[in-house]
C-alpha cells in the first residue's frame, strides 16, 4: 500500500491553490481604476473582470482535462508560467486590449489549481481522501476571500499595478517550488488530445453523480456570486456608509466561513455526504434569511450581515468538498476531466448570480436581492429531495430483499 500523503505536501499545496485562484479575483475590487487607467468605459469596466473569468472557463474545459493526459507537476509549473507572464503584463499594461488580452490568458493559465486538487486526491488513501481535499479546497478558499481585500488594501496603499506585479512575483516563485516539491504524477490514459475533449460529453451524459453534485453546487456558487456582488455595493450605500478598507474588513471576517471544508471531508469519509449535504444548503437559504429578518439599527444589521457571511461561505466551503470527494470516487484515469467539468458548470451558476443579483438590486433593492439569492440554494434543496427520496426508497427495497 501506498503511504498517505504527508501533512507538509497537504499544508503546500492548500497554499498554492489559495494563491492561484487569488489570481481570478484582485480585479473584482480594482475594476474601476483599471478601467480608468487604460481608457475603458464605465459600460465596458465589467470586461476586467468577465474576461478573466471566460478565461478560467476555457482553461477548465481544454486544460484541466489535461491533468488525464500530461505529468501533472510538468502541466502545473508550465500554467504557473503562463500565470506570472500574464500578471506581469497586466501590471505593466497601459491601454485596454492590452490588460484585457492580460486577464484572458491569467484566466486561462489559473486553472492549474484544479490540476492541484485532483493531484491531492491522488496522493491520498481512500480513507482520508475526502479530508485531504477538504483541507485543499480551504486554502482555495481562503485564496478567494482574502483576494478582494488585500487587493483593495494595496491598492489603497500604493497602486493596482502593483497588485498584479506583486502577484506575477509570487507566482513564479511557487512555480519553482512546486517543480522542486510535487513527485512525479504520469496518467494511464491513452487518449489523444481531441478525443480526450470528445469525452468530456461522454463522461458528462454517462455520470448522474457529476450531474446531481453540479447542480447542487451551482445553487450555491450562484447564491454565493449574488452576495459578495451586491453586499459591497449595500454597505457602501447610505445605509452603513462603509469604506473600501470597512468592506474589505467586512470580507475578511466572512473568510472564517472556509472551516467547514475540513469538517466536511470527514463527514464524507465517514459516509455522511447526503445528510451534509442538506445542511449545506440549508446555510445557503439561512445565510440570505438572516438578513431580510434583520432590524433597521445600523448596528445590528451589520452584525446580522456579518453573520451571515460566514454561515453562507460555511455552506459553499462543505459542499464544494462533499461534491469533489463524491466525484473523485469515481475513478482516478477520469478525475481532471470531472473536475474541470463540474467547476465549469458551477461557475455557470455563479455567472447566472453575480449578473441577475446586480441588475435585481439595480432595479428592485436589498431585499428583492436577497430573494433572489435564497432562491438558489432553495432550488438546489428541492432538487436534494429527489435523492433522499430515492435513497429512501433503495433502503426500503434492500430491507425486503434481505427479510424475503
Amino acid at each position: 500500500m501506498k503511504n498517505d500523503i504527508s501533512r507538509g505536501m497537504v499544508l503546500l499545496l492548500a497554499v498554492a491553490a489559495g494563491l492561484i485562484v487569488a489570481n481570478l479575483y484582485y480585479a473584482q475590487t480594482l475594476a474601476g481604476p483599471i478601467a480608468a487607467a487604460t481608457g475603458l468605459s464605465e459600460q465596458a469596466a465589467g470586461l476586467v473582470v468577465t474576461l478573466t473569468q471566460v478565461g478560467y472557463t476555457l482553461g477548465l474545459l481544454f486544460v484541466v482535462p489535461l491533468g488525464d493526459l500530461l505529468e501533472n507537476r510538468r502541466l502545473v509549473t508550465g500554467g504557473l508560467l503562463l500565470t506570472a507572464l500574464a500578471l506581469g503584463a497586466a501590471a505593466f499594461a497601459t491601454s485596454a486590449w492590452q490588460f484585457l488580452a492580460a486577464a484572458l490568458a491569467i484566466g486561462l493559465g489559473s486553472v492549474v489549481a484544479q490540476v492541484l486538487v485532483p493531484f491531492a486526491a491522488h496522493l491520498s488513501h481512500e480513507s482520508t481522501r475526502g479530508h485531504t481535499v477538504g483541507k485543499v479546497v480551504s486554502g482555495l478558499l481562503l485564496g478567494i476571500m482574502l483576494a478582494r481585500p488585500l487587493a483593495s488594501l494595496v491598492a489603497d496603499a500604493s497602486s493596482w499595478h502593483v497588485v498584479f506585479g506583486g502577484a506575477a512575483v509570487l507566482i513564479l516563485l511557487l512555480a519553482l517550488v512546486l517543480r522542486k516539491a510535487l513527485p512525479q504524477r504520469v496518467p494511464g490514459s491513452p487518449l489523444p488530445y481531441p478525443r480526450l475533449i470528445a469525452s468530456l460529453w461522454q463522461l458528462f451524459a454517462a455520470t448522474p453523480l457529476l450531474r446531481r453534485r453540479a447542480a447542487y453546487h451551482a445553487g450555491l456558487f450562484g447564491a454565493f456570486s449574488l452576495f459578495w456582488t451586491v453586499t459591497p455595493l449595500m454597505l457602501a450605500g447610505p445605509q452603513f456608509a462603509l469604506s473600501q478598507t470597512g468592506i474589505a474588513i467586512f470580507a475578511l471576517v466572512g473568510m472564517a466561513g472556509a472551516v467547514a471544508s475540513p469538517v466536511a471531508g470527514k463527514l464524507a469519509d465517514r459516509g455522511h455526504t447526503l445528510p451534509a449535504t442538506a445542511a449545506a444548503l440549508l446555510l445557503g437559504v439561512l445565510g440570505f434569511a438572516l438578513p431580510l429578518l434583520a432590524p433597521g439599527s445600523r448596528g445590528i444589521a451589520l452584525a446580522v450581515l456579518v453573520l451571515a457571511s460566514i454561515i453562507l461561505d460555511m455552506g459553499v466551503a462543505a459542499n464544494l468538498v462533499l461534491g469533489q470527494r463524491a466525484i473523485f470516487s469515481l475513478g482516478a484515469e477520469v478525475r481532471s476531466r470531472l473536475n474541470g467539468l463540474y467547476f465549469a458548470l458551477f461557475f455557470a451558476g455563479g455567472a447566472l448570480g453575480s449578473a441577475l443579483g446586480g441588475w435585481v438590486f439595480a432595479r428592485f433593492g436589498w431585499q428583492a436581492a436577497l430573494l433572489a439569492g435564497m432562491a438558489f440554494p432553495a432550488t438546489a434543496l428541492l432538487y436534494w429531495f429527489t435523492e433522499w427520496l430515492g435513497a429512501g426508497r433503495n433502503f426500503t427495497i434492500q430491507s425486503g430483499r434481505a427479510n424475503s
